[in-house]
């Protein structure tokens, strides 16, 4: 195998580009090149997925795909129902068959250990084979041998350059699942970080025909009956904290369990608790087992949430990160409720 340099982008708050940039684009074409050269690569899109490393890594499996790589995408979690109205999500495998590819792609991943169970094949495969990470969380580590890591509302907008440096003509399919991520981790183009460059990306992936409405059907307005009984649950019963300033919500499985829904069901919910007037920060506690819960933080800006996911181990973006905690429901409360007036103090 041919030896190739190992390529690095700048990390937040320590480089800049002459633009103010966080990366630098020349990593980006040498991360294209290098992939235009492949046989062979498995596509790794991270633990409990979203629509935007599912977009992101549907997408570069059909780009790569139609330039003769052999490819596969895996995930080791039950991907959502609502994102099988995606063309490509059917090759959304549990783990790859053909362990012993060329290369190894890690698609919105801010660590290994973020891919779960696949993280330490992820992890085993430095030194061996080419690896390529490609995401957009300030927390990233750089932890492969190609990284180009740019702070951005979604990565599928990291994604579609890097598509459009492969040379592939994004067509409606590669469009549409782009569109996926940029529409899902924006918000629905709401969320603060929403710039110019969010909106001439989804024109280029609308004037090659993603179907906006479709998209925004089956992931903001379309809900099972179960979904709605644990959304209404929930949400009558969340508990205010530091005068108001922090909300809280959580889910165990029990929950789960009476309203006849799945983890995935949840995804959303730390979005209304932020809503309410007077709350800096929403926190989502939801019980994946024993003792163990995974968190979602949203901030409104007063204070950085990606910190306080760190001092757990988490990491994301400033208004919007998670991580997981170990303990009694009430124990972790009131870790989270700690930590949490510190940075808003």
């Amino acid at each position: 195998m041919k030896a190739v340099k190992t390529v690095n982008t700048a990390q937040a708050g320590k480089t800049s580009d002459a633009a103010g940039n966080l990366q630098k684009p020349g990593n980006l074409q040498k991360m294209a090149e290098a992939m235009k050269g492949l046989r062979s690569a498995v596509i790794f899109t991270h633990t409990r997925p979203d629509g935007d490393t599912l977009g992101g890594g549907v997408a570069l499996f059909l780009a790569l795909s139609r330039l003769g790589v052999h490819c596969e995408i895996c995930n080791d979690s039950v991907i959502p129902d609502k994102f099988f109205f995606l063309h490509g999500i059917e090759n959304v495998k549990k783990c790859p068959a053909a362990a012993d590819a060329q290369a190894y792609i890690a698609v919105d991943s801010s660590d290994e250990a973020r891919l779960g169970e696949l993280g330490e094949l992820f992890s085993r495969a430095k030194g061996k084979k080419l690896t390529f990470n490609i995401d957009h969380h300030i927390s990233n580590t750089s932890y492969a041998q190609f990284n180009y890591v740019r702070p951005c509302a979604a990565n599928c907008q990291n994604m579609t350059d890097l598509i459009r440096l492969l040379g592939v003509e994004i067509d409606k399919t590669i469009a549409d699942a782009l569109m996926l991520g940029l529409m899902t981790d924006s918000g629905n183009f709401s969320h603060s970080d929403v710039d110019g460059e969010v909106f001439r990306t989804a024109g280029i992936l609308a004037d090659a025909g993603a179907d906006v409405d479709t998209i925004g059907y089956n992931v903001f307005r379309r809900q099972s009956a179960a979904r709605a009984l644990l959304y209404g649950r929930t949400m009558s019963a969340i508990r205010y904290l530091l005068d108001g300033k922090l909300a809280v919500i959580s889910i165990t499985r029990a929950m789960l369990s009476e309203c006849g829904a799945d983890q995935s069901a949840t995804e959303g919910f730390v979005d209304f608790p932020l809503s309410v007037d007077g709350v800096e920060v929403a926190v989502a506690i939801l019980e994946v087992n024993f003792r163990r819960f995974k968190i979602s933080l949203r901030s409104k800006g007063k204070a950085n949430v990606n910190a306080i996911a760190g001092v757990f181990g988490g990491g994301g973006h400033i208004l919007a990160s998670g991580c997981m905690m170990f303990g009694e429901l009430e124990e972790v409360i009131d870790k989270l409720r700690y930590t949490v007036s510190q940075y808003l103090d």
